[in-house]
C-alpha cells in the first residue's frame, strides 16, 4: 500500500515511463533534456553536479538503455528521478492522469481492492 513518499515515487516512476515512450516518438524532448543538464553543469546548480553528471552519462546513452534506466524501480533511479531533466515534457493531462490513477491505485490497495465510497 503506498503511503506519502512512497506514492510520490510511483507517481515519478510513472512520469518517467510516459517520458520514455515520449523519447522514443520526439528526439527533440531528448535534445532539450541534455541542454537543461548542460545548463546545471556549466551554471553550477540547481542540481547538484554528481546528479548532473549521472544525467548527463544517461542522456547519451543508446535510446533502448536511457528508457530502460528510467523505468528501473531502485535507490540509483530514484534518487536521479527527484532531480528530473524532463521536467515540462509532459502535458498537463498526463499528469493529471498519472495523479488520477495512482490516487485511484492508492484506494484500492488501502480497502482491500476495492474502492473507498468516501
Amino acid at each position: 500500500m503506498p503511503h506519502g513518499h512512497r506514492l510520490a515515487e510511483l507517481r515519478s516512476l510513472e512520469y518517467h515511463r510516459l517520458i520514455g515512450e515520449r523519447l522514443e516518438r520526439d528526439p527533440e524532448a531528448l535534445r532539450r533534456a541534455r541542454e537543461r543538464v548542460a545548463r546545471w553543469l556549466t551554471e553550477n546548480g540547481p542540481v547538484d553536479r554528481g546528479r548532473a553528471l549521472r544525467w548527463q552519462e544517461l542522456l547519451h546513452r543508446p535510446l533502448p538503455e536511457l528508457v530502460r534506466a528510467l523505468n528501473r524501480d531502485d535507490d540509483d533511479a530514484r534518487d536521479l528521478r527527484q532531480n528530473s531533466p524532463f521536467a515540462g515534457i509532459l502535458t498537463s493531462q498526463e499528469r493529471w492522469r498519472v495523479i488520477r490513477e495512482t490516487r485511484s491505485e492508492q484506494g484500492r490497495s488501502t480497502c482491500g481492492g476495492r474502492r473507498s465510497s468516501t
